[in-house]
């Protein structure tokens, strides 16, 4: 047999769950003594070949407060056909499928080693992934190279479907049209210039035409990017070409300053791009940095040398010139992406620091990427780029798009908050927590990104007065995780 510390290893490889204790605290007092909370680490795309995903749809509670899943902790009865929920102890008939259940022909959801199960369930149209290159021009000619390079590897990586867009930036700003053909066009906006997604919307002719009068026929729309969002199968040569093409930012930088570099106006750009084309569809928006933006809003230093970008002193003494409305900048853009369920990665790769600490809430609330090498000429950043578009065996990538995590539990425990890449949606219920931990007040909370390593913490209080201890094993919290592939 194995030994108690074998069995809690075994559970926590093949769920992808850890909790912080073991056994639950005996009482709402003795929970209050702990100084560490009780807490689980849960990875809700940990693989599992031994794990076949299940081909329909989950049976739910009756209840409507409650909706929980049925599982293995479930009292069954299988000559009524009837099964209590162990959340809110509602008794629950089995739908007409289930006809056939008995104790040794039983479903996937009520064996012991299918604690954690995937349901596989197709709910709506399929609605193709959105990648949006952002890339810095105001880098030296190598790292240029060896970045357009990587670019044009990644084309081969995506699906045929995808839609793949361009933004390059450096004083100006440049939104690559790719619809167009034997000719490059691109529309160009000041660095110095925030735009919001109405205002981008109108200078892009992204607007919505009118509806002709009368009854005429109706015909299928084309996207609203379609001229600058194309389908990777129709602009792989011509992407490919005008990425070799790209060359350095062509305004000049006189001796003792940096280049003007629009981050800032590039990334809003992009977030609106998207936000007004494609809402709630999964996207990752790839951005390219070679330095910090020393322009417009979130310009993290002048253009000047001999002015050196914030320390950790000046952070300390709050003697940090750009740093808190460039942080509220990027706070905003890392808003409106998670909003709308659209990722930002960044890609920093210079010697110089690239202003991360401003940006890295962009990463931290959308679940995208944060990377950081000394040039795109190293392997550092060339495999960690390639490892983004790694497939499974099936073909598909192992990333996923706006995922949904909702967490139920019995009455005796309620759910205090998260910490990890996610958002809250704000969803009140009999399991929230009036102590908040992190990203509190609610049981819902929205991940737009997310691949198998992908980990959150869920931290819980014990309400109950007297409770009799308890293996973590066997209490009752039941996550559920809602992903577009």
């Amino acid at each position: 047999m194995a030994t108690f510390p074998e069995y809690i290893a075994q559970n926590e490889e093949r769920d992808g769950v850890r909790f912080s204790w073991n056994v639950w605290p005996s009482s709402r007092l003795e929970a209050t003594r702990m100084v560490v909370p009780v807490a689980s680490l849960i990875t809700p795309l940990k693989e599992r070949p031994d794990l076949p995903p299940i081909q329909y749809e989950p049976v739910l509670c009756s209840r409507a407060t409650c909706r929980a899943v049925l599982n293995p902790l479930c009292q069954v009865d299988y000559r009524a056909k009837l099964w209590a929920c162990n959340f809110c102890y509602q008794r629950n008939q089995f739908p007409p499928s289930y006809a056939g259940i008995s104790e040794v022909n039983q479903p996937a959801e009520l064996l012991p080693q299918f604690s954690t199960i995937e349901y596989v369930v197709q709910r709506g149209p399929q609605m193709p992934l959105v990648f949006l290159y952002v890339v810095d021009t105001c880098m030296e000619d190598e790292d240029l190279q060896a970045l357009k390079e990587s670019l044009q590897m990644s084309l081969s990586l995506l699906p045929p479907t995808a839609l793949v867009g361009l933004i390059t930036f450096g004083r100006m700003v440049q939104v690559h049209e790719l619809g167009c053909e034997g000719i490059s066009k691109s529309y160009v906006f000041r660095g110095t210039k925030d735009l919001n997604a109405k205002q981008l919307q109108e200078m892009l002719g992204l607007t919505k035409p009118a509806a002709p009068q009368g009854r005429a026929p109706q015909t299928a729309q084309q996207p609203l990017s379609n001229r600058f969002l194309q389908p990777v199968q129709k602009i792989d040569m011509n992407l490919t070409d005008l990425l070799g093409e790209l060359q350095r930012d062509p305004w000049p930088v006189t001796q003792g300053k940096r280049p003007l570099r629009s981050l800032g106006v590039a990334m809003s750009i992009a977030v609106g791009l998207l936000e007004c084309t494609f809402p709630n569809t999964g996207a990752r928006i790839m951005t390219f940095i070679g330095g910090p933006a020393t322009q417009g809003p979130g310009m993290v230093v002048g253009d000047e040398l001999k002015m050196p970008i914030r320390s950790w002193h000046d952070l300390e003494k709050d003697n940090a010139k750009y740093t808190k409305k460039a942080t509220k900048h990027y706070e905003s853009l890392a808003n409106r992406a998670s909003t709308n369920g659209h990722i930002i990665d960044i890609y920093a790769c210079a010697l110089d620091q690239t202003g991360l600490l401003e940006m890295k809430c962009c990463t931290n609330s959308t679940g995208g990427y944060m990377v950081m090498a000394d040039s795109f000429n190293t392997s550092l950043f060339k495999q960690t780029f390639q490892r983004v578009f790694t497939k499974d065996v099936q073909g598909s990538f192992k990333m996923a798009f706006g995922a949904t995590l909702e967490v139920k539990t019995s009455r005796e425990i309620k759910v205090s908050g998260a910490i990890g890449p996610c958002v809250s949606l704000g969803a009140k219920g009999p399991s929230v927590s009036e102590n908040e931990i992190g990203n509190g007040g609610t049981c819902q909370w929205k991940m737009c990104g997310l691949d198998p390593m992908t980990t959150l913490a869920l931290y819980f209080e014990v309400v109950n007065q007297v409770l009799s201890y308890t293996s973590c094993r066997s209490t009752n919290v039941h996550v559920e995780v809602m992903i577009k592939r």
